[in-house]
């Protein structure tokens, strides 16, 4: 017998019991390296020590490996830390702001977002160490004691904004991370067959015994740092943003960035997960709990950030007009019509028209289209950074200093660096870790599931719910 639900389909699929939920997760921390795994893991550590050569003969040759020159002071390097950055502030975003507004299908994919997070912003945090040229006087940019030298930091500087801003974010996301691991890895510790697993699970879980106090202390320390994290989503790009438009070049000198560049960050950042969690759900078998309504859902939330970044292009466009500068103007007509305009068109393609598709259900449903719009929605959000920073400095008011800037195999291999570092991290994450919060998976189960809890209106225990949306032979 068919019930229907009028309310919403379930988050989670196939009938699930807690003890599924605890042998579907952990089962793949507990086996064996996959086949897959190890030939990703291989292809990403090669590539990591690959990049690391490079950013180390960087660093000793001096940053003229680049194509940097007189003109084009900031390319690739700040282009990439940007995007970095921003692809970092989806996990944030799931773990902060849809936990307070008790948003229960961020539960699957929370936490694999939030390890995203980390590692896209220590991704940021070497391009930021990178542009430096010199990495063994990066601490030269913390507010030091006197005791160091009477030496301060330039508080007017870009450099130090981004550093307390990534610095802030990267604390806080770690611990929030942290936080929401603690209840997996005691269930793992529990389950282990080794002393080893045993002992590391086990300091890692920090002696969590599962009360109800310790329930209830682990829920108010989440909520505290979701209200923390949520200020941080707005601020992080903010502050990044500012790097541009508190300078007096055109196209840089506008008051829209801090939204618009947040909306961006967002963008980029679900796109990025959508990613990382279609090739999960396959590689562990998370289809059950990875489901089409979380992927509408991301997807959703893709469309209404897109839509916002497009209209953001249009308005710089206005304001360059209204603003009656002619070299504001001539900033934006150069951008499409000039040299690059190849990358500003790439831009508009790739972040403004094809998250439209979204639109149609069966795109927006789709885990093909998903996986395909996604890596063009990253792809559109690098160019526009580069749009930004090159197209802006290029053609500066002097016709005698206009140049072009044309990347060297360092600021590729550079780039590359920092692929590999992340891939490795993730696939060390999703190895060792459980790649699906279990206890909040777990909360929700009874009012998501396929299967009703309990006894309602005379159906049986365990009959499957299907909803006429999703299922169009319910009767």
């Amino acid at each position: 017998m068919h019930v229907t639900s009028p309310v919403r389909p379930p988050l989670v699929t196939g009938g699930k019991t807690y003890a599924d939920v605890t042998e579907d997760v952990c089962r793949h921390v507990e086996g064996k390296p996959t086949k897959e795994w190890k030939i990703a893991f291989i292809v990403s550590v090669i590539v990591l020590i690959y990049g690391t050569a490079c950013v180390f003969w960087t660093w000793w040759e001096g940053l003229g490996v680049w194509g940097l020159n007189k003109t084009v002071g900031w390319a690739w390097d700040i282009t990439n830390f940007v995007w970095w950055v921003g692809i970092g502030h989806a996990g944030t975003l799931i773990s902060a702001i849809l936990l307070l507004f008790r948003q229960k299908w961020r539960t699957s994919i929370n936490r694999a977002a939030e390890a995203m997070t980390i590692f896209a912003v220590l991704c940021a945090a070497s391009f930021i160490v990178m542009h430096m040229g010199r990495p063994w006087l990066a601490y030269w940019a913390l507010p030091l004691p006197n005791t160091f030298g009477s030496l301060w930091v330039n508080f007017n500087s870009p450099l130090v904004w981004d550093v307390f801003a990534i610095s802030t974010y990267f604390s806080v996301s770690l611990v929030f991370w942290y936080i929401g691991l603690i209840p997996d890895l005691a269930t793992i510790r529990d389950r282990a067959q080794n002393k080893v697993s045993r002992f590391i699970y086990g300091t890692l879980s920090m002696g969590w015994n599962g009360s109800a106090r310790t329930w209830a202390r682990y829920e108010y320390i989440s909520l505290i740092l979701a209200g923390l994290s949520t200020p941080l989503v707005l601020s992080v790009h903010t502050i990044v943003s500012m790097d541009f438009a508190t300078s007096v070049i055109p196209g840089w000198h506008t008051t829209i960035f801090p939204p618009y560049f947040v909306a961006g960050a967002i963008f980029s950042g679900f796109a990025m997960v959508q990613n990382l969690m279609l090739i999960t759900r396959v590689v562990y078998r998370l289809e059950d709990y990875i489901t089409i309504e979380h992927i509408e859902s991301m997807n959703k939330i893709i469309t209404l950030t897109g839509s916002i970044v497009g209209v953001a292009y249009l308005t710089e466009f206005f304001i360059a007009w209204y603003s009656g500068v002619e070299y504001e103007s001539y900033a934006f007509i150069n951008r499409a019509t000039g040299p690059y305009w190849w990358a500003y068109w790439a831009m508009m393609t790739c972040n403004v028209i094809s998250p439209q598709l979204f639109w149609s259900r069966s795109i927006r449903r789709s885990v093909t289209w998903t996986f395909f719009i996604s890596v063009i929605v990253n792809i559109g959000m690098w160019f526009e950074r580069f749009v930004i920073i090159v197209t802006s400095l290029h053609r500066d008011y002097l016709p005698s200093s206009w140049a072009m800037f044309s990347p060297t195999i360092f600021d590729i291999s550079d780039y590359i660096f920092s692929f590999g570092l992340f891939f490795t991290l993730f696939l060390l994450f999703s190895k060792y870790l459980p790649v699906v919060n279990m206890a909040e998976v777990k909360a929700v189960i009874k009012s998501s599931s396929e299967r009703l809890p309990k006894n309602v209106s005379g159906v049986a225990k365990g009959t499957r719910v299907t909803n006429p949306s999703f299922n169009k032979d319910a009767e």
